[in-house]
């Protein structure tokens, strides 16, 4: 396990590139509790920004002509959310949104109750549902077809047609709060949801929306899940220092990760799901081989590092999302010391920081390049990622993590070093 580094001096780290902003409008909308981003969703194939603005209000933007507004001008000044107001027309009932010439349009959801969760899901056809022996579906779930499933206070599920702006589906089997959701990123349309009833659900969206299974394991509120890049696994952390991690072709507890000593708020599997970043309010992200349990380095926000009683308890640097780039090099976190930072899994001080109050969560846009947060004022941030061209050597590791576990590579008859590189522990 790497440790610490002895000091890390701000004036000493780069400063990211802020390239944009989302403003909630003041009206009708009032400063009470309700109005916290909580959650921010890229789709897939990089179409559309899922923007959940406080006060149940979620709004569909095509992620591309957002890009375009947030490019610097001649005079340096950043677009915000009042230039947005053209990338979508109404029809002439003042209705659904109407696109023009087959490109993407914005779309606003009102879905009825605080969005706490929400993740974009795409169904490939010739993955089946689970149940198969159902012949007769109610939706029929075409190559094109893209959702947003939205978590809510009132522990609903909503499920949207992307393209459309349409409710389709309303699932209503948790008790409380709908925290989070994630998509199998296989194209089955599997669903999970994490509650603060203490249960994980999965779903078959291709299957009407049925849920299939109830996970059980977790003593308090589930916080966040993420499932690895090829659907096998999952995880899910809430309040409890446990990280969980699940099977799901016999949706069984595999093991239970330990190392933190607070509640454990958000976890990303690496692009090539060898790693697995996990935050925690105990100041730290610690980045997991969760093939074989073991911690392979720590990413401290407090330094000195805080003994285990004080990370335990009420400090100022509780870490409240933590999110993979693409590029499998690079992650970013979020803390309440007003300050986002970017790493890479090479180092053990950050690469880069950006100024952020009262952040809540973070993700990296499909091609990696772009980073948006959310704030308590239901706000959106956007920085530049400090990305570099991978080297080939990279490049080839994930590649063959992607297809082999920490066992498999080793196994090989290959020098001890490359074994090390492959397996992450050199990093």
């Amino acid at each position: 396990m790497a440790s610490f580094p002895e000091s890390v001096h701000e004036n000493d780290i780069g400063k990211a590139k802020f390239i944009g902003e989302l403003l909630v409008p003041v009206a009708p909308f009032d400063q009470k509790s309700g109005r916290e981003a909580w959650t921010v969703a890229f789709a897939p194939n990089g179409s559309y920004l899922a923007w959940s603005q406080g006060h149940r209000i979620v709004r569909l933007i095509p992620w591309t002509q957002c890009l375009k507004n947030f490019s610097l001008g001649h005079s340096g000044e950043v677009t915000n959310a009042s230039s947005l107001e053209h990338l979508s027309r109404r029809g002439s009932d003042g209705g659904q949104v109407v696109p023009v010439g087959g490109e993407p349009r914005e779309h606003t959801i009102d879905c009825g109750d605080t969005v706490w969760g929400m993740a974009f899901g795409s169904s490939v056809p010739e993955k089946q549902s689970r149940c198969v022996n159902i012949e007769w579906h109610r939706f029929k779930f075409g190559q094109d077809q893209l959702l947003l499933a939205t978590g809510l206070n009132n522990g609903r599920i909503k499920i949207w047609d992307v393209y459309t702006g349409k409710l389709l589906l309303n699932l209503m089997d948790h008790t409380d709060v709908v925290r989070d959701l994630t998509f199998a990123p296989d194209g089955s349309l599997m669903l999970v949801s994490a509650s603060r009833d203490k249960t994980l659900r999965v779903w078959d969206l291709k299957d009407d929306g049925n849920m299939v299974k109830v996970l059980r394991g977790h003593q308090n509120w589930v916080y966040c899940t993420a499932f690895s890049p090829n659907s096998s696994i999952l995880c899910s952390v809430g309040a409890g220092k446990a990280v969980f991690l699940w099977n799901m072709d016999q949706y069984a507890l595999i093991r239970k990760l330990e190392g933190h000593h607070h509640d454990v708020v958000s976890c990303d599997f690496s692009p090539d799901g060898a790693l697995l970043a996990t935050a925690s309010y105990d100041t730290r992200v610690i980045l997991w081989d969760h093939d074989k349990g073991t911690n392979l380095l720590e990413l401290g926000h407090l330094f000195p590092p805080p003994s285990p009683i004080f990370a335990g308890g009420s400090n100022d640097r509780w870490v409240r999302s933590v999110s993979f780039c693409p590029d499998g090099r690079h992650i970013a976190s979020i803390t309440d010391d007003r300050l986002v930072r970017f790493w890479s899994i090479e180092e053990r001080a950050p690469q880069a920081i950006a100024s952020l109050s009262n952040g809540l969560c973070c993700a990296f846009s499909a091609e990696g390049n772009v980073l948006a947060a959310g704030t308590r004022d239901g706000s959106m941030h956007f920085w530049e990622s400090p990305l570099s061209v991978s080297s080939l050597q990279h490049m080839c590791r994930m590649a063959l993590r992607r297809v082999m576990t920490t066992q498999q590579v080793e196994t090989l008859a290959i020098p001890t070093p490359l074994r090390d590189y492959l397996t992450y522990k050199v990093i």
